[in-house]
């Protein structure tokens, strides 16, 4: 009965664990620094720091396929997870754009999606209306995670433009899914979500 009850826990113990490393990993970003110094400590830290960021993502895959698995859907879970998910993304990029990694529109653009579609969900739900879960709403996810990892690793120059055009297919993504999402809002009265 214990080891019964314990895995229906584990979801939210990732989710909580994922709010709880957030500040490590930006830790890690922040002692790496802009490279203006010891080259190999600056591109060890930067590689410590992609890896926290894909464990934490990872997690977030995780407690999701757990979840869904063993049927455990909590009130905790249904908030803490989208917080820790917007929390890790939007500290990644902040934290990049302090460091002058990251253009500072792409996060004003990313940021402002991502609030005002929670807003709106949360809008939504105190009507009683959800919308569903869509493919772009994964693709959007799927592309910031690439795009802002290759924004942390320290790569050759030549791999610039890769990260140019993941950032800008993320920024792109991003923007339609959030006008996809109002629209299928308004037009679908009742139904299932996520965007």
């Amino acid at each position: 009965m214990g080891r019964a009850v314990h895995r229906y826990h584990v979801p939210n113990v990732l989710t909580t664990v994922r709010i709880v490393l957030i500040p490590f990993f930006v830790w890690l970003l922040v002692a790496a620094g802009p490279l203006d110094g010891d080259r190999e400590l600056h591109d060890g830290l930067r590689w410590w720091a992609l890896l926290a960021f894909a464990a934490l993502m990872m997690t977030d895959q995780l407690d999701g396929f757990l979840a869904r698995r063993y049927e455990v859907i909590t009130d905790y879970g249904k908030l803490a997870d989208p917080v820790a998910d917007k929390a890790l993304m939007i500290s990644a990029m902040v934290t990049l754009n302090i460091l002058g990694d990251l253009w500072w529109w792409v996060t004003v653009v990313i940021v402002v999606r991502e609030l005002g579609i929670t807003v709106w969900r949360m809008i939504l739900a105190r009507r009683g209306k959800v919308v569903p879960a869509s493919k772009g709403g994964k693709l959007k996810t799927l592309l910031q995670t690439f795009a802002v990892g290759m924004v942390i690793a320290p790569l050759p120059g030549w791999t610039d433009w890769i990260t140019l055009v993941l950032v800008l297919a993320a920024v792109v993504v991003t923007v339609v899914t959030g006008a996809q999402y109002l629209l299928d809002s308004r037009n679908r009265p009742e139904v299932g979500a996520q965007a």
